[in-house]
C-alpha cells in the first residue's frame, strides 16, 4: 500500500509526461523501476483479498453470510469508485467521464467471489487457473470473433474508452476478468494458511519460487503469456525489456512475475515485529481508509504546490488535464519521491486513529469502511 502510493504521487508530480515511464527508449533505469516495483501492488491485494474471504469463512461465518458480504461491499467498492474516488482523482463533478479503476475490479471481483465460493474449492482453483492461464489467448481476438458484444468484451478484456452516447463515457482502466481469477485463486490459496507453519511455509516457498521459475521460463521463450515480447536492446536494457509485462489487462507473466515474489516473501515477513512492523500495520489494518485518503492528499498537495507556482488551478480539476503529456507541471524523480514520503507521514496519524476506532467497535457499517 505504501509502495501505491509511490506510483500516484508520480503521477501527480512526475515531470516525465510525454512518454512511458517504462518506456525503453527514453526512460532511464531509476524512472523505469519507480514505474515497475508498483506493479507488485494490485495484484497481491486483490490476491490476498481473496485468501482474507476464505480466512473469514474458516472463522465460523456460513456461506451464505459470506456471500451477502461480498455482494454488498463489491457493489459498495463500485459506487465509491464511481463517486468518492472519482473526486479524488479528479476534484470536480464532471461525469461525462468515468474512470474504472482497482477499487472497481476490486468490487466486481468480489460479486463474482459471492456465487464462486459456493462451488467445490476445486472447481474455483480451476476457473481461477483457466482465467489467469488463458485470457492471453484471447490479447489479439475481437468481440466479433468471439460473437459478442463489443462493449461487453471491453469491460471483460480491453483497456479502452467507452462510450455510453454521444456525451458520457468510461475508461476503462481495468479490464475484469484477469482480476476475477486473481481473486478467485487467493480465496482457494488461503487453505495454506490452515497447515502448521513448517508445512505451510514449505507450500508457500514452493509455490512462490515455481511461480518465478516458470515466469523465467515462459518469458525466455517469447511465445505465450504476455502481448509485448522481450526484445535485446542496443542501450543496455534488455533485462528492462525482459520484465516489462502488461498491466492492463494483466498478462499471465505479469502476474507470475508479481505475485511469485510476493508468495515467497510471507513466511519471511509474517517474523517481522517490533516498531518497524507496528508501523506498517497502522496501514494495512485500515485498507480502504488509507486508499482514499491518500489520493486526496496527493492531489490536494499537488494543488496546492500549483498554486504556489502560479499555475491555472484549472489544470488540477478538470478531467485529464494534469495528464496531459504536453502540460509543462511537473518535478524530477527525488522531488517525486520526497512528497511520496510527506504523503506516507502525514497519513500515519488518520490511520491509527481510524485503526483504534475500528478495534473499539464493532459496528457492520466499519466494515464497509
Amino acid at each position: 500500500m505504501i509502495i501505491m502510493a509511490l506510483d500516484h504521487t508520480r503521477d501527480f508530480f512526475s515531470d516525465f509526461r510525454k512518454f512511458d515511464p517504462l518506456d525503453l527508449q527514453h526512460a532511464n533505469t531509476f524512472m523505469f523501476f519507480t514505474r515497475w516495483i508498483t506493479h507488485f501492488c494490485a495484484p497481491v491485494f486483490v490476491f490476498l483479498a481473496g485468501t482474507s474471504v476464505f480466512l473469514s469463512l474458516s472463522r465460523g461465518k456460513t456461506k451464505k453470510q459470506m456471500a451477502w458480504q461480498l455482494l454488498t461491499r463489491g457493489l459498495w467498492l463500485v459506487i465509491l469508485e464511481v463517486t468518492i474516488v472519482r473526486f479524488g482523482w479528479a476534484f470536480n463533478f464532471d461525469y461525462h467521464l468515468i474512470f474504472l479503476q482497482v477499487i472497481w475490479a476490486i468490487g466486481c471481483s468480489m460479486i463474482v467471489l459471492s456465487l464462486l465460493i459456493f462451488l467445490p474449492r476445486q472447481v474455483i482453483l480451476f476457473i481461477a487457473l483457466t482465467l489467469i492461464f488463458g485470457h492471453n489467448y484471447f490479447d489479439k481476438k475481437h468481440a466479433a470473433d468471439l460473437g459478442m458484444n463489443e462493449m461487453f468484451w471491453d469491460f471483460l478484456h480491453v483497456q479502452t474508452r467507452v462510450s455510453f452516447d454521444k456525451a458520457y463515457g468510461a475508461f476503462i482502466i481495468y479490464p475484469l476478468i484477469p482480476w476475477i481469477g486473481v481473486m478467485a485463486a487467493g480465496y482457494c490459496f488461503g487453505a495454506i494458511f490452515k497447515k502448521e507453519e513448517k508445512l505451510r511455509n514449505q507450500w508457500l516457498y514452493g509455490i512462490g519460487i515455481g511461480a518465478i521459475l516458470l515466469f523465467i521460463l515462459l518469458r525466455f521463450i517469447n511465445q505465450y503469456g504476455d502481448p509485448n515480447p522481450w526484445r535485446v536492446q542496443n542501450n543496455g536494457t534488455t533485462i528492462l525489456s525482459f520484465l516489462k509485462c502488461a498491466k492492463y489487462p494483466p498478462s499471465l507473466l505479469y502476474l507470475l512475475m508479481t505475485l511469485g515474489p510476493a508468495i515467497t516473501l510471507l513466511p519471511i515477513l509474517e517474523k517481522i515485529s517490533g516498531k518497524a512492523a507496528n508501523f506498517f500495520l497502522v496501514y494495512g489494518r485500515v485498507p480502504m481508509f488509507y486508499y482514499i485518503l491518500h489520493i486526496y492528499i496527493i492531489h490536494g498537495l499537488a494543488l496546492i504546490t500549483g498554486i504556489i507556482l502560479g499555475m491555472p488551478t484549472k489544470i488540477f480539476t478538470s478531467n485529464g488535464t494534469l495528464f496531459d503529456p504536453n502540460l509543462k507541471w511537473g518535478f524530477s524523480l527525488p522531488v517525486v519521491y520526497l512528497y511520496w514520503i510527506a504523503t506516507i507521514l502525514i497519513l500515519y496519524y488518520p490511520c491509527r486513529w481510524f485503526m483504534r476506532v475500528k478495534a473499539t467497535n464493532k459496528k457492520w457499517w466499519l466494515s464497509y469502511l
